[in-house]
């Protein structure tokens, strides 16, 4: 049964490759091909369900063995990653519950996205989001995960900014793939660091050499896997990206934000928790993050005017608790209550549009007086604690000063010591020395020698050279056609506004994303 796991993440990837050729080539057009791609979707997430399903009824039969290694993927000296997938314990009962909760936000979506401008782009993106976060789950290695990891991610950053054609949206969507990508480099540092100290990838060898390790070594590793779940999940100092996230449609709100990606972060520290239970260091920072975190994510809650940053706080709030019992050693606890609260927060934010008629008559609950007559925390949690300006502060507008004096450093000194010329903008061009001569400007002299020799062979190279000026002179330059350069004018402007339209923000982060995972 163990040979199940392969099929669990391949079956939506199958399916969002599916309609991606489709759509990349005009077979699906509006809303005639809603159908199609539906039905594509929704019955490859009921299979990879069907198959989690049946992969957990053979765990609990004791069926399974400890991993599935489907071969060899890289060999490099020492270095050796198998393709491997776990399938006992706790990754193949999350793994099962999220293909359930999965299936239902896409069965929900067919209706809920019908008539959509993006329709077949959505559950594009959603099945790919879905075979990440089975790779997430059930893979066996560091590797494997940080693929799932980043895979995700870049799903969550593809429909928060849906509607690309809104500025807040995007906006909001590079902020938020941005702050992730801090955590990226703690996992990444973590994967380095692990194959350094331990010389395995291997989930299970980590763990089990965490005893072997000194205190150091142990807390240095937990504390990069820390980070990454930290700014994952939303907790402070990363909170205020969840709020950004919103952005998305509701269905993809319910599945990244309500049920399951944002788990990922604590599914990372249950995983490790041989590890993190060696290292007191990590636990008091998982203790000191999560009570942070909820007690934060309370207050401000209590002011939000809108259901879904209500529910993003409130969100934030139950992460912040589980962190706390990771960092308390209470792990069985962490576990049924990231598996309650994915099937719960997915109720709410799928329901979040009926709100206001399901709440119809309900009367609001009062805030306790001892909160209610204290205004300057009644300012302070509207302004959520200041805690996104403050980063800015502190953060980004150093980065940002930095860049600025860099790329004025790199500009009037680095390019002038080393005689680059000036920009292209300011600079004659070739295209333009060769307008000149189509137009019959002369060279200052007046004189059409091109090179000149001494000798035997400086005379026989002189000749050639003079030989193959004039045919270029007479046959190739003066050949060009007003027509020719006009139009070479032309498709240099489109190759500066390509160049402008490439060098945004978001596409370079988008080009960096894509580098990282061929190079992986």
């Amino acid at each position: 049964m163990d040979a199940l796991v392969i099929l669990i993440p391949l079956m939506p990837l199958f399916a969002a490759f599916v309609i991606g050729i489709a759509h990349l080539f005009g077979a699906l057009k509006g809303e005639a091909s809603e159908t199609f791609t539906a039905l594509t979707a929704t019955w490859a997430i009921s299979m990879s369900c069907l198959l989690a399903l049946v992969l957990l009824g053979a765990d609990f039969l004791h069926r399974n063995g400890d991993a599935f290694t489907v071969g060899l993927w890289l060999d490099s000296d020492a270095l050796k990653i198998d393709l491997a997938f776990m399938t006992t314990g706790f990754n193949v009962k999350l793994a099962a519950l999220f293909a359930v909760l999965l299936m239902v936000i896409t069965r929900f979506s067919i209706n809920y996205m019908h008539r959509e401008a993006g329709y077949h782009r959505f559950f594009f993106i959603l099945s790919l989001f879905s075979s990440a976060m089975f790779l997430l789950i059930l893979s066996g290695n560091a590797i494997g995960t940080f693929v799932g990891w980043e895979l995700a991610g870049l799903c969550s950053y593809l429909l928060i900014a849906y509607a690309y054609d809104r500025p807040v949206a995007v906006a909001n969507a590079t902020r938020v793939f941005v702050t992730n990508r801090v955590g990226d480099a703690g996992f990444i540092l973590g994967i380095g660091l692990s194959f350094a100290w331990i010389e395995s990838l291997n989930w299970t060898d980590i763990n089990a050499a965490a005893a072997e390790l000194s205190k150091g070594e142990a807390a240095v590793i937990g504390l990069c896997f820390t980070v990454a779940a930290l700014a994952k999940s939303a907790q402070l100092p990363f909170s205020p990206w969840l709020a950004r996230a919103m952005e998305g449609p509701t269905p993809s709100s319910a599945a990244f934000y309500g049920a399951v990606m944002i788990h990922a972060g604590v599914f990372l520290i249950i995983m490790l928790a041989p590890l993190i239970s060696q290292t007191p260091l990590v636990r008091g920072a998982l203790i000191f993050s999560g009570t942070t975190t909820a007690l934060y994510s309370y207050f401000v809650g209590l002011t939000q005017t809108d259901v879904k940053s209500s529910l993003v706080f409130a969100t934030t709030a139950q992460l912040g608790l589980m962190f706390l019992e990771c960092g308390l050693d209470f792990w069985q606890l962490a576990s049924w209550h990231l598996c309650a609260h994915a099937v719960v927060r997915c109720y709410l934010v799928l329901t979040a549009p009926s709100l206001m008629f399901n709440v119809k008559d309900n009367p609001i609950k009062p805030v306790s007086p001892m909160l209610g007559n204290k205004r300057w925390l009644f300012v302070a949690s509207l302004q959520r604690f200041w805690v996104e300006q403050i980063t800015d502060w502190a953060l980004v507008k150093p980065v940002r000063h930095l860049a600025r004096d860099l790329s004025y450093f790199d500009d009037n000194i680095v390019d002038r010591l080393m005689g680059v010329p000036a920009p292209a903008i300011s600079a004659a061009s070739s295209l333009a020395q060769l307008e000149e001569r189509a137009f019959g400007a002369k060279l200052e002299n007046g004189s059409d020698n091109f090179v000149a020799g001494t000798g035997l062979i400086g005379e026989l190279a002189s000749s050639t050279a003079g030989l193959v000026h004039w045919f270029e002179d007479r046959l190739v330059l003066q050949g060009v056609s007003k027509d020719a350069l006009h139009v070479g004018r032309e498709m240099g402007h489109l190759a500066n506004k390509f160049e402008t339209l490439v060098l945004r923000p978001r596409y370079l982060v988008l080009l960096v994303f894509i580098t990282l995972l061929v190079a992986f």
